[in-house]
């Protein structure tokens, strides 16, 4: 879908037609086929993520999203919303807006550099519990890529909620690399199932960052390449279950890779890890994150949604 982008230079105000709240612009941080993400100060000088747009009927349902998002206990879903208003730019059109908080991290690619491959296993297996809960509450999150992930204290974060879709309706809002259909490995319905492919190629883009085309025969060009990273190779039979159908749900995929993470944890792979004595303290916290992974899995949303 094509990018819907606005240039507003820092320093512009957009200020709001209803309820006269200002914000100024700092930076533009991203845009998407629903509109253009700004990092913004509010009158008060507290910073958020501003998203403008051109469809109010789309960025209302965002703004519902998130809205049920914040009113949830004990999960984290996405960025907790602020406000929301109307703009009318100096030609007099209208445009709709919203207001978020905006998450600081780093990109999962960033997060990873320096790490070991054990951090692939438990960034997936966090996604996987906050997807596990979405899943429950009736919504798949669609549009699953890197660029809709940030790393904020060693927790995966979702930024944007602009691909949420009720189960079983058509997903929309999507990207060739994460989608199924594009792969010939699925359609492009609503189903946990489609929101779990898209996982399995955020930890593929780990062990091939410039990602690839899919080829004359989609399915070989991934098991190639899913062959011929070593860092994936634990994770390997994961997700070929993933793309072959045994593994259905979050929670399935997520006990999996949780299996592999402990194996590991219990049979270092060579001699060399052994001797690394700058990782003991990433260990620890690996193991500490992979335990509160697993509390963090008991909590459901289904409920507020119902």
């Amino acid at each position: 879908m094509k990018k819907q982008v606005f240039d507003l230079s820092p320093g512009s105000r957009v200020t709001g037609k209803w309820s006269g709240r200002v914000y100024t612009i700092i930076k533009k941080v991203g845009a998407g086929a629903c509109g253009t993400v700004f990092l913004c100060r509010s009158h008060q000088g507290e910073t958020y993520a501003l998203k403008l747009g051109e469809d109010s009927s789309r960025m209302m349902l965002e703004v519902n999203m998130l809205k049920k998002f914040s009113k949830v206990q004990g999960v984290k879903l996405g960025p907790s919303f602020v406000d929301v208003d109307d703009w009318v730019d100096r030609s007099g059109r209208t445009h709709p807006f919203y207001v978020m908080e905006y998450v600081e991290g780093a990109s999962v690619a960033d997060f990873l550099k320096g790490k070991t491959k054990d951090w692939i296993g438990i960034l997936a297996v966090q996604l996987l519990s906050d997807l596990e809960n979405l899943h429950k509450a009736g919504f798949v999150f669609g549009d699953l890529k890197t660029d809709n992930l940030l790393v904020s204290g060693s927790k995966v974060r979702w930024i944007d909620v602009g691909g949420v879709t009720a189960i079983g309706r058509a997903i929309k809002e999507y990207t060739e690399f994460y989608d199924r259909g594009y792969w010939n490995m699925g359609s492009r319905k609503a189903e946990p199932m489609y929101d779990l492919f898209a996982v399995t190629m955020i930890m593929m883009e780990m062990g091939h960052p410039k990602r690839f085309d899919k080829g004359t025969h989609p399915q070989k060009t991934l098991e190639h390449k899913l062959a011929s990273s070593p860092i994936l190779k634990p994770y390997k039979r994961v997700i070929q279950q993933c793309w072959k159908g045994d593994i259905q749900s979050a929670a399935q995929m997520k006990d999996s890779l949780s299996g592999v993470l402990m194996k590991r944890k219990k049979n270092p792979a060579s001699s060399r890890q052994r001797r690394v004595q700058n990782k003991k303290a990433e260990n620890v916290e690996l193991a500490a994150l992979t335990v509160a992974s697993g509390l963090f899995f008991a909590v459901s949303i289904a409920s507020f949604f119902l």
